[in-house]
């Protein structure tokens, strides 16, 4: 079942005019062409909006000084023309971000350092902060705090559209949200009719297999593309939320013709997709033989779900459509 899966309710917009009056008693007012450019720049605001984990948020004017807490956070800001002053440790995308303050990971933020840099707004992750302890100490600070993450592709679309509404951007919004239901269109297209079975693993230090579900960011995008995933309905077990274990046989019995794989450890340490086709029981299924075991870009398919959605289906419909 899908977490954190709400629909985006649109804020009304107040409109300005102004007049400018005629200098003789017998012309008529009109607006002025400044007047107009005026009116046109004056933003929506106070304007009420409910972020990914269902919560009414008021934002009194457009935020200036915001600080992130995660890589989708702060893509989603990014995506929209805004800029973040502090970002949380892991972030590595877009480049211009490495420059806001690293306020700690997102799993242990540092409320301290972010009170230092004076936000008026706050993101958090809607899927990374949705139990209750960093949830609530983000949501005891004195600025306005949304949360917005992604474990689905429509969590993507949603939190760019609440971003382009909090940022005042929603033509920029929109315009992200167009480019991404094309890259899907397009990906879906290239894999049409070619009836792909696939598994997306990942695996612990004890080398202990889990397989993406339906409910994972992972799994969403295989059911998107329209992909055969064996693992889709694996009930639920194992540490990590959307990934059920793995059972050897399963993996045997389906045999898929690709194996996905994501290694969460930095390098040095082994790739998955180089220590799977090493294991005596999986020499025989097709995706080893074929050399259809690939390695996935922890970012895209991980670490940090969001805008570049757009990359990560590029890269699925070219491996996807290597058959």
């Amino acid at each position: 079942m899908k977490r954190h899966r709400y629909l985006l309710l649109t804020a009304a917009v107040a409109s300005a005019v102004f007049l400018a009056a005629c200098s003789s008693d017998s012309e008529t007012a009109t607006a002025t062409p400044a007047a107009t450019e005026t009116a046109a720049a004056v933003a929506a605001y106070p304007v009420e909006v409910t972020d990914l984990l269902g919560r009414t948020v008021t934002i009194e004017s457009k935020p200036e000084v915001i600080v992130a807490v995660s890589p989708t956070s702060v893509e989603l800001v990014y995506a929209v023309g805004g800029k973040v002053v502090g970002r949380s440790s892991s972030v590595t995308f877009p480049a211009d971000a490495a420059a806001a303050t690293d306020i700690g990971s997102a799993y242990q933020p540092s409320i301290e350092t972010i009170l230092s840099l004076n936000p008026d707004l706050v993101i958090g992750d809607s899927v990374i902060h949705a139990g209750p302890e960093i949830r609530a100490l983000l949501e005891g600070l004195p600025v306005p705090v949304l949360f917005a993450g992604a474990d689905s592709y429509d969590d993507v679309l949603t939190g760019l559209r609440l971003m382009g509404q909090v940022l005042d951007a929603p033509d920029a919004a929109e315009a992200q949200v167009a480019e991404i239901e094309a890259a899907l269109a397009a990906a879906k297209a290239a894999l049409a009719g070619r009836g792909v079975t696939a598994v997306a693993m990942i695996a612990d230090r004890d080398n202990t297999l889990y397989a993406a579900k339906a409910s994972s960011w992972m799994g969403d995008l295989l059911l998107q593309l329209g992909v055969t995933n064996i693992a889709a309905d694996l009930p639920d077990s194992g540490p990590f939320p959307g990934y059920a274990t793995l059972a050897p046989e399963v993996l045997l019995q389906a045999d898929p013709a690709f194996i996905l794989t994501i290694t969460p450890a930095p390098e040095p340490a082994p790739r998955l997709s180089t220590l799977v086709p090493q294991i005596p029981p999986f020499r025989g299924l097709q995706a080893v033989g074929s050399n259809q075991v690939v390695e996935l870009p922890l970012e895209l398919f991980l670490q940090a779900p969001g805008p570049r959605v757009v990359e990560a289906l590029q890269v699925l419909a070219e491996t996807l459509g290597a058959q």
